[in-house]
């Protein structure tokens, strides 16, 4: 997937059907002149409806088409006869999906769940035919209700994406180098900050064909949970990843404080955040010689005492299948 096709925000307008008239038609037969009402209902108007569908990975499908209406229902006939609902309208989108009114901003709901379907509006009611007001004082009721309007919305759509293991560093941290690593992900890769500007997913295979989905997050800055560089618009794609794995680069000033800035933006941004599972790596081993990498595993056993960590090299695959076993036994809870 290219980074122009990953649209992970949209706003959309629907509009669900206004619901049929009902029919003021009175029964003429021969021999028979004065039959009385028999107009039939109106149908109701078509609902909008959400569903999952776990082939999509993006709201890509949204970036030209922004209107949705459902059908609207047919009016009553004679011979009390219903006219037909009308056509729902059904959008389908990503497993992950938020919904929200876009004057509000509150939240709808939220799609989770594989072939989850929910009403988003509800189409109008079809207008009662004539014969309903039939009584032994009105005989011939020569009027029916009319059908209710549907109702419209301005929605927004946010996908925060799902994966298994999310990968949380600084800009130019060796995310992007690690993905393509570790998967058959193609990145965009250089040695300049923000080279990643949208999320990518890749699938992590490893032994007795156990795999997992990692994502590699654009780069967080300091104030990024205040909406500073990047902001927002990936800060919530974390929220639904399992494992956090903090990528901190070899040549980082300050591990410690590098380590501190990510934690608390993490924390700034959504307090919850802080009790998903956490893996910790030195990147870029490669440019280390032997006595800096042991000055440096000397520092993270005093910094992550509770917390697992490796040293690794995307260019050398130092410790890569490490991770791998690593973080596999900490999605299941193995780590010890």
């Amino acid at each position: 997937m290219t980074e122009g096709n990953f649209v992970d925000y949209v706003k959309l307008f629907v509009r669900s059907g206004n619901g049929g008239k009902g029919s003021t038609h009175l029964h003429r037969e021969k021999y028979i002149d004065k039959g009385g009402p028999d107009g039939g209902d109106g149908g109701r108007g078509g609902h909008v409806i959400i569903r999952a569908n776990q082939q999509m990975w993006t709201l890509y499908q949204f970036k030209f088409k922004k209107h949705f209406s459902a059908g609207n229902g047919e009016h009553g006939s004679k011979n009390r006869k219903s006219g037909s609902q009308g056509d729902d309208c059904i959008i389908e989108v990503p497993i992950g999906t938020v919904l929200r009114d876009t004057k509000t901003n509150q939240i709808i709901f939220e799609i989770t769940d594989n072939d989850q379907e929910k009403i988003l509006l509800e189409g109008g009611l079809g207008g009662q035919g004539n014969w309903h007001f039939k009584s032994s004082v009105r005989q011939t009721p020569r009027y029916a209700q009319p059908g209710l309007e549907g109702k419209s919305l301005q929605i927004t759509l946010e996908l925060k994406l799902l994966a298994d293991v999310g990968l949380v560093g600084l800009p130019n941290a060796g995310k992007s180098t690690l993905l393509a690593s570790l998967t058959s992900a193609k990145p965009k890769i250089a040695d300049y900050e923000f080279t990643t500007l949208k999320p990518n997913l890749g699938i992590v295979e490893n032994y007795n064909f156990q795999s997992f989905v990692i994502a590699d997050i654009p780069g967080i800055i300091k104030g990024a949970s205040s909406g500073k560089g990047l902001g927002h618009y990936f800060l919530r794609h974390i929220e639904r990843n399992s494992i956090l794995l903090f990528v901190i680069p070899s040549d980082t000033k300050n591990l410690k404080e590098e380590y501190s800035i990510l934690l608390n933006e993490l924390k700034t941004y959504n307090a919850e955040l802080l009790h998903k599972d956490y893996v910790v790596i030195l990147s870029k081993s490669d440019l280390l010689d032997s006595e800096l990498e042991n000055e440096y595993a000397q520092e993270m056993k005093s910094i992550f005492k509770d917390i697992p960590y490796l040293i690794v090299s995307s260019i050398t695959r130092q410790n890569l299948n490490e991770l791998k076993d690593l973080l596999w036994k900490v999605l299941n809870k193995k780590y010890e």
